[in-house]
């Protein structure tokens, strides 16, 4: 098949890594016009999300070119992320996208924004022309895959990270609606990023980010179309704030029960505030949730809750993987038929002519052969051409099954001289 896939993903490399190799879609549809110039022979699509970003290539480009295409295109060395990159060859890549597509390699396995980035991934390929027929087939293959989990599973239908968690089953009690409403993320790691996702998927908060360092504040707040606050801003936006989602490193509290009574409350006016706090250790001094109008939930409290979520999702994943394991068997089942087809037949055409020459040159030596004995002599032969047939077909078979059909295509078309 020649498939390659290389590239990294929240499992193999942190979130600073990943940013260096972020691809917004403009730089995406520029790159694959680059590498197409590049590797005008193959076939190339490329998959970036904010914890993805994969190159998938079809054809005779070596991996480590793949590589330094990517990095080249984004300035990056090859020393600062090579560690976090993972290279995939032909029924490796082919299982990995059918499991991305499906979300199962997904930071919350279920989530379902992964399908329409990998649709937005092939559909760039087409508008550049990067791709063909072979990645074609196999996007169009993963993305059957993801339907077929989706609905033949209930895998999508449980929520099993704590932000879902938190966002579905417990500020949907407190707020009708997410739209319009000041949400603040103080932080801004990979969980306020997870946070924002389930937020925005809910409806069209308006997003407030406050970080001690501006730089990645205004980066998460960036890719959320949202505003970012200088760190000292902290309490005017908690008084605005009806949701706060807190994911700071700090190693003692940055919200005490004194300085939110005496900077926060007053101001409120027994608002609701729903405080999400995923920080390790707090950063809410729990006794903020007696306050009037506060809802506070930490990681303690949402622990079971997420225990019973993941517990409906595992009795979905066998069900999700045979799926994927299926789905990929009649891929390649397709593909060694494409590329076997051609041979069996020019295999079977090399017999037909000698074949038939031989039993014109026999019934002209049976002049007097009726129609009975003619059609007996000619199912031999057809027998006899299929029995042939039959031991090179049934190695290309297991070869195929295999996925190692192209050295023994290869040996075919040299021993009986067949064309391409």
């Amino acid at each position: 098949m020649n498939l390659r896939m290389i590239g990294c993903s929240h499992k193999d490399a942190q979130l600073d890594v990943r940013q260096q190799l972020a691809f917004n879609p403009t730089q995406t549809l520029e790159a694959l016009g680059f590498w197409q110039a590049r590797f005008p022979d193959d076939e190339l699509a490329l998959l970036a999300t904010c914890n993805r970003v994969e190159l998938y290539a079809a054809g005779s480009a070596d991996p480590r070119e793949l590589v330094d295409a990517l990095l080249d295109y984004r300035h990056v060395s090859t020393r600062q992320v090579e560690a976090h990159l993972m290279s995939l060859a032909d029924t490796d890549v082919v299982r990995h996208l059918y499991r991305v597509t499906s979300s199962l390699e997904s930071m919350v396995v279920g989530e379902p924004q992964i399908l329409a980035q990998v649709k937005q991934a092939y559909q760039f390929a087409q508008e550049v022309g990067s791709t063909g027929p072979m990645l074609h087939d196999l996007f169009q293959s993963a993305l059957r895959t993801a339907r077929r989990i989706a609905g033949e599973t209930d895998l999508h239908k449980h929520r099993v990270s704590i932000p879902s968690v938190a966002i579905s089953d417990l500020a949907s009690c407190v707020f009708e609606s997410f739209d319009n409403k000041h949400v603040l993320v103080m932080g801004a790691g990979e969980m306020a990023e997870e946070t924002l996702r389930y937020l925005r998927d809910a409806g069209k908060p308006q997003i407030h980010v406050i970080n001690r360092d501006a730089e990645r504040g205004n980066r998460l707040a960036e890719r959320w179309s949202g505003q970012y606050h200088e760190w000292p801003e902290l309490w005017d936006q908690l008084v605005e704030a009806d949701l706060a989602i807190s994911t700071t490193s700090a190693s003692e509290p940055v919200v005490t029960s004194e300085e939110f009574d005496r900077r926060v409350s007053p101001y409120r006016h027994q608002r609701p505030l729903f405080v999400l706090d995923l920080a390790v250790p707090r950063d809410f001094d729990p006794a903020v949730g007696e306050a009037l109008g506060v809802y506070l939930y930490s990681l303690d409290d949402l622990a079971e809750a997420c225990k019973n979520n993941q517990a409906a999702r595992a009795a979905e994943l066998p069900k999700a993987e045979k799926i994927v394991a299926q789905e990929t068997s009649r891929f390649l089942a397709d593909a060694s038929h494409r590329a076997t087809a051609p041979v069996i037949s020019g295999l079977r055409q090399e017999l037909e002519r000698p074949k038939k020459a031989e039993l014109e040159r026999l019934f002209q030596k049976l002049p007097n052969l009726d129609e009975s004995g003619r059609r007996e002599i000619e199912q031999f032969a057809d027998r006899l051409v299929n029995k042939m047939l039959h031991p090179p077909m049934e190695s290309l078979r297991d070869a195929s099954q295999n996925g190692t059909p192209h050295g023994l295509l290869d040996a075919l078309r040299r021993l009986f001289k067949l064309e391409d």
